[in-house]
């Protein structure tokens, strides 16, 4: 009985630990979005100088950052419990509406970086676009904090 017990509490602490990964991995995607975000934010209100360099480090983030979400490995059915996690249950009750939401924020961050903005104007552009999927998935999949 004993042997049964501690077999099934390592099953158990496994299978824990298995789902915690793609929980701090999306949470390291997202707080990396955060901060690319928040960096060039001031700029898109023009709160701050236009500054070239800047705005595309900050695209090219957004970009790579987008690009590393793939739904199945970073949501995979059970995550949505196994730890400190934001992510809405409505991800894996939608998961079609999810990957066509992450498919629209891969295609638009890539497309800014293309685009490659040269004016505040073009940033602004650019901006409106990917901060629209963030708060657009941020109000359909994410668990308001508090």
């Amino acid at each position: 009985m004993r042997r049964l017990i501690l077999a099934i509490s390592a099953v158990a602490l496994t299978a824990t630990a298995a789902l915690a990964d793609p929980i701090s991995e999306r949470q390291a995607i997202m707080k990396s979005n955060g901060k690319a975000l928040k960096s060039i934010s001031a700029i898109a209100k023009g709160e701050q100088p236009f500054d070239a360099d800047k705005v595309m480090a900050a695209l090219k983030t957004l970009n790579e950052d987008a690009q590393k979400i793939d739904v199945e490995k970073l949501f995979p059915d059970g995550s949505q419990t196994g730890g400190d996690t934001t992510a809405s249950p409505k991800i894996w009750d939608d998961m079609a509406g999810f990957q066509k939401a992450v498919d629209k924020f891969k295609a638009d961050t890539a497309s800014a970086v293309t685009a490659s903005p040269a004016s505040l104007d073009d940033l602004k552009v650019e901006f409106g676009k990917v901060a629209k999927n963030c708060s657009s998935c941020h109000e359909g999949f994410r668990i308001k904090k508090g």
